[in-house]
């Protein structure tokens, strides 16, 4: 059974739709063991309560840098005998600490299809509004391993969703993450709890079932 962490910074609807897909059976050989917060006041920790799954706070605040950051949430992760961590809404860029501990078992979601409109200063809103000015026909999100370089690790799942004519930055963000987060991310998690992940390179193979 593999022991599953989930780091949030905010609301938490990527953390609400792995723990739907938790009651739905869908990780049947996995389960939600903890969700980290960086921040103390994030509404993703009362998700967390009201699930019954254990919160914990690892403030960003109480660190000088995103490294010491790191090293005290590898910590923690290691104490709580995690063997994959999903990165829903996290607003911190991890450093190599935390990668090295967890080679290809660190999972990302991220509002676009990468390469496009990603990387640094590329999040939350801002990736919708890139979107837009660009004037993109088809947009969507995409569920990656984590690397040390900011939205480069490779990729599992995408999903596209169509732009449509009057979408703003917050309807075209909505309709992501209904049509294409909330369904890949848990996906994700599910085909790695199963073993159906398979990593050469940049490709990443999926076993049949």
């Amino acid at each position: 059974m593999v022991r599953i962490a989930v780091l949030v910074s905010g609301g938490g609807t990527n953390l609400q739709a792995l723990i739907d897909a938790q009651n739905r059976g869908e990780f049947k050989d996995g389960t939600i063991a903890a969700v980290i917060s960086s921040s103390p006041d994030a509404f993703a920790l009362e998700r967390a309560k009201r699930a019954g799954i254990p919160g914990y706070v690892i403030n960003r605040r109480d660190y000088a840098s995103n490294q010491e950051l790191t090293l005290v949430l590898t910590r923690q992760l290691r104490e709580l005998d995690i063997g994959l961590v999903v990165l829903a809404g996290f607003m911190y860029i991890l450093t190599s600490e935390l990668i090295d501990a967890y080679p290809n078992a660190i999972i990302n979601v991220h509002p676009a299809l990468i390469p496009s409109f990603c990387g640094e200063g590329f999040y939350g809103l801002h990736v919708h509004e890139a979107a837009l000015s660009y004037g993109v026909k088809v947009t969507g999100a995409t569920v990656h391993f984590v690397s040390e370089d900011c939205d480069g690790g490779p990729i599992i799942l995408q999903r596209a969703v169509p732009i449509q004519e009057g979408d703003t930055p917050e309807v075209l963000q909505c309709r992501v993450m209904e049509q294409a987060e909330w369904r890949i991310l848990p996906e994700a998690v599910s085909l790695f709890c199963q073993s159906r992940l398979r990593v050469e390179g940049r490709i990443v193979h999926i076993s049949p079932a």
